[in-house]
């Protein structure tokens, strides 16, 4: 398949296989979307320190040089959510002093055992932004529900444009290096795991904390 045809295939893949994800964030919405916004901070503040370190374990290791420069530069955005969304929980009074990155998580113990340039990109750039920037728009949702102007600010203005452009990264490298049967057959394995993952890992932690409005990376 021609690869401009084949990431435009991807594409409505990656939006049907995200519709449970986004939706249970919209249902969450219109039950009354209960929950504790510095909780679900915390969320993004381990989401955004993890995609950061998975795109700088990935890069030494990726001979294309443009595409080690856009995980580069993925790795110093998610640094940079991680630093905003940090500022906002202390604002909030929450103390970070102790934070410590995650332990253990299915989604990237998967991902960073991808050792294909199509695989990454496809997981990273391509599919995990297209996450981050769905579940964003509840969280931004939820947050104005409650008159949390700066958080809203925040997403709007920086991190939301930002995985925008991850995206963006992503189709643009996934049209140039994914030319050939089985790298695109590669590309599309990766993206229904790593949906089928966060699927099932975001449905757990909704219901821990009783809503799924929560943020991404």
């Amino acid at each position: 398949m021609d690869a401009t045809a084949f990431v435009q295939e991807l594409d409505a893949f990656n939006a049907e296989r995200l519709s449970p994800i986004v939706g249970a964030g919209q249902t969450t919405l219109l039950g009354g979307a209960p929950g504790d916004a510095k909780k679900m901070l915390q969320v993004a503040l381990a989401n955004e320190i993890a995609v950061s370190e998975l795109a700088a374990v990935w890069m030494p290791s990726t001979p294309e040089v443009d595409v080690k420069i856009a995980l580069a530069r993925q790795a110093g955005d998610e640094a940079g959510h991680f630093q905003l969304v940090a500022d906002r929980l202390v604002a909030l009074g929450f103390g970070i002093a102790g934070f410590r990155s995650p332990g253990a998580n299915p989604l990237f113990d998967y991902l960073r055992g991808l050792s294909t340039t199509v695989e990454r990109v496809a997981a990273g750039l391509f599919t995990l932004e297209s996450i981050a920037y769905a579940v964003n728009e509840n969280f931004m949702a939820f947050c104005e529900r409650r008159a949390d102007v700066e958080t809203v600010r925040i997403y709007r203005e920086y991190i939301q444009p930002d995985e925008q452009r991850h995206q963006k990264l992503g189709r643009q490298l996934l049209t140039k290096y994914a030319t050939e049967p089985a790298l695109q057959q590669r590309a599309r394995d990766v993206v229904g795991r790593v949906l089928e993952i966060a699927t099932a890992a975001r449905a757990q932690a909704a219901e821990r904390m009783g809503t799924a409005c929560f943020p991404g990376c």
